[in-house]
This record gives C-alpha cells, structure tokens and sequence, in this order.
C-alpha cells in the first residue's frame, strides 16, 4: 500500500474517532441544557466508548476507509449512511441488550445518531475535497503500452487517488504504437536527457515498464538519478499496490519464483487452520439448529432434496465435492455445465433469499471441517471450467497453491464471474491474496464479507 494511501486512512480514522466525541458531547449539552457534568460525563464514557470502537469496525466494513474509491462525494454519503443506520441499530442492541452497559439512552442516542451523520458527512466531504486539490505526486511513465496507457486514463479520471501524470517517455521499440491516453499528457520519445526532464516536470516518482530490467543501459540511468531523491517502481507493482491485484498479463514466471516464498507461511497457515476449525463448530452448531426450517422452506418453494452437492477443485488440483442448500430448481443443469447468471431464471424464490444472504453455502462448514476448504481462499471452482480456463488464462493454475475458501479477495472486491473474462479479473485479486496472505489481510475480508451478507449482495 503506497504510503500516501496509510497516511490518509490514519487521517480518518482519526477524524472519525475525534466526531464520535464531539457528537457525544454535543448531544449531552443538548439533552441537558448546558455541558454535561462530570457524574453525567462519565456515565456515558465507558459505554459509549466501547460503542464508538464498534462503530469504527462498522465504517471499515462499509468501506469508509479506502479514500482511493470515493468517486464522488454522492457516493460516499450514501456509504456514510448505511454505515450510520447499521451502527444505530447495533447501538441499540448494545445498550438494551447488555447490562453491563448501566445506562439505556433514548434521546441522547438519537440526538448522538443525528449529529454524527451530519458531522461525518460535512468531514468526509471536506477531506474528499482536500485530496483532490491537495499537491498530487508526480509521476513519470517509463515505457508504454496497452495497460499502461488504461492505467494512465484511470488515474487521470480519479483525481482523489492523489497522483498526477507528469510525462510519458516511450522506449524505442514503442515510438511506432498508438495508444488511447489523455491528450493534455505530454509523451516524450526515449532520449538520454532523463535527469533534465525529472527537474522539468518536479517528478518525484517514476512508474517503469518491467520490460526495462533486460536494458542495462537504462538500468544505468536510473542509477545516476537516484541523488535526485526520486523514487522508481516497476509498472506491476505499483498497479498492485494501487488496486489490490496483480496484472496478470504483465507477469511472467519468474514473478512467482520471487513472490511466493511458502516457507514464511507455515506460522500463518497453522493460526489460519485452527481458527477454521473453531469458527466452523461454532457457526456449525447454529446452522444444525436451522436447517430443518431451511429444509422445509426449500420443499416448501420447490420439489427436489434439500441439500445440493457439486464437485470442485481444491488445493494443488485435487477434487472434492462441496455440499450446499439447493437454491436452483431439480435438475437446473442439463447437458454441459454452465455458470450462474444474474438474475438466473434456474434460481427458486427461496433459493433468492439463500444466495443473497449466502445461507445456502452453510453447509460447507463441513468441507472446512474436512480441511478441503478455509472460510478465506480463492473459490473453488469446477473441474469443467477449472480445464477451459486454463487454456484461455495465463497462470490460472496457480491459484491452486493454497486452499480455496467459502470467500476472498476476489470475491468482496468483484461481485461475480461468469465469464472468461470475469475469471481473468478474479484471479488478478486471487494472485494479490496469495502472495500477500496474512492475518491481518484474512481479518479485513472477514470483516467485509459480513457487509456483503447485510447487502445481501451475494449471488
């Protein structure tokens, strides 16, 4: 993660916890007449406090710490207030629910709720601002082509991202192509006046085509420059510290032989492994309990069994069989396999409600049992697509070197895939996951994978 982007999500989270208080003491003044008193102050501290660190968990989940994706101040107060109306309902919870708490606000809370929502959307609206007017770093583009130049457009078409392309200087091989970019973006043939071009253009920072490691005479140049304090990053890693995924089509095996280092992970995937058992006996236990009304609402809705089970591959290439609720009608599938669609006419009403709040994936606790699955991997796919894929997509194999998982990186950042190229897009997130796994990176998908169990935007 460029540093850039930590020192915003500090900025806001800070920002968030400092209107939290002020919210609180706000209402209180309010509520009273006057600045509440230090007996009233103090009654509501603790309780309030624990609630406040819930409710940032709950902006994280919404997303309100990922600056890079506020589109546009529109966007972003819609975020800000379904996060708002989750964190009340969860505030009530907390207070009526939890004696501990020793207090049960009803006007303070409303009047905290209230004023929180209208303080959080005048900050973000402010900080949004700030990031697109606020000194963007320049960057030089060292080499062209066709992912580069989309790239370019993305960046110049998402001033918040805190970027500004300063120039383009094209290699030789490249002066002949043509390329879809900004006309306002100057582009420059490859010449030899690298370091007058930096002090030009105030670059701070040079994004370089992978292809230059093979140039030793550029590779010379870039090491003159560096008493210039300017800062040099290949293409591939900057797009995927920037997006979250790796540029498949820019990648080659050597880019696997130095960054899957499996020996480091031994530590992280014993943790990752306990943590799947434990977390599968508890939500086990509670699925045991519901299944026979789940069972009946599905024979209820429509003829055929309740449970559905379907082979996948799993981890290096071996098959298994993952076991759901049936949200399709008896015998959806005809002939050769075919991927879910959106709006899928083979899904059954109930079968609707199942895969938007991802019920009908419970019974794959068992699978995770079993250690044929993690709560946290690559989806599993079918032997049918896992076989044309591969032919289609470069590397696609290798998304089989960990476990697969009941969700991911791929799947709380790109909502469904259904075709090739949707596949070539998930196993872009899917390499991210896979060299960068971690416990804290497995905590952030949990998290957001419960906002899109709330969205009810699974399919």
């Amino acid at each position: 993660m460029p540093a850039r982007e930590k020192f915003n999500k500090i900025i806001l989270i800070l920002g968030d916890v400092a209107i939290l208080y002020i919210s609180l003491l706000l209402a209180l003044t309010i509520r009273y007449g006057g600045l509440p008193t230090p007996k009233i102050w103090n009654a509501h501290l603790i309780p309030f406090a624990i609630i406040f660190f819930i409710w940032i968990v709950i902006f994280y989940i919404a997303g309100l710490y990922d600056p890079a994706k506020f589109i546009s101040a529109k966007e972003m107060q819609k975020q800000i207030i379904w996060a708002m109306e989750f964190a009340g309902i969860i505030a009530l919870a907390a207070f009526y629910l939890i004696p501990y708490f020793l207090i049960t606000p009803k006007t303070n809370l409303f009047l905290d709720l209230i004023i929180t929502l209208l303080l959080l959307i005048i900050w973000r609206r402010n900080f949004l601002m700030w990031l697109i007017k606020a000194r963007k770093i320049n960057i030089l583009f060292f080499g062209l082509s066709k992912d580069i130049a989309q790239f370019i457009s993305h960046i110049a078409k998402n001033p918040q991202l805190g970027y500004h392309i300063a120039a383009i200087m094209k290699l030789p091989e490249e002066n002949g192509g043509t390329y879809d970019i900004p006309s306002e973006i100057p582009a420059f043939n490859f010449d030899h006046n690298l370091t007058d071009l930096i002090k030009n253009k105030g670059v701070s920072l040079i994004v370089a085509s992978s292809s230059i490691k093979q140039n030793q005479e550029i590779i010379r140049m870039f090491y003159e420059i560096l008493p210039l304090r300017v800062s040099i990053v290949d293409f591939p890693r900057f797009y995927e510290e920037l997006f979250g995924k790796v540029p498949v089509s820019l990648i080659t095996e050597s880019w696997f032989l130095e960054n899957l280092m499996e020996l480091n992970k031994g530590a992280f995937e014993t943790i990752k492994r306990w943590s799947d058992i434990i977390l599968a006996i508890v939500l086990g236990t509670a699925t045991i309990i519901i299944t026979p009304l789940i069972a009946l609402l599905i024979k209820i809705d429509s003829r055929g069994p309740v449970f559905y089970s379907q082979k996948r591959i799993g981890k290096d290439g071996k098959i298994f069989e993952i076991i759901k609720f049936r949200s399709m009608v008896q015998n959806a599938e005809q002939g050769e396999a075919k991927w879910a669609m959106e709006k899928d006419g083979r899904v059954t009403k109930f079968g609707g409600i199942l895969r938007k709040t991802r019920i009908d994936e419970l019974p794959q606790l068992w699978n995770v049992l079993k250690g044929e699955l993690s709560f946290v991997g690559p989806r599993p796919e079918r032997p049918e697509f896992v076989e044309m894929l591969k032919k289609e997509i470069p590397h696609y194999a290798m998304r089989h070197i960990v476990k697969p998982g009941l969700s991911g990186w791929a799947q709380i950042n790109f909502p469904y895939g259904a075709s090739v190229e949707d596949s070539m897009e998930k196993l872009q997130y899917d390499l991210y996951y896979i060299k960068n796994r971690s416990l804290p990176l497995e905590f952030s998908i949990y998290l957001k994978t419960i906002a899109t169990v709330i969205r009810r935007q699974g399919r």
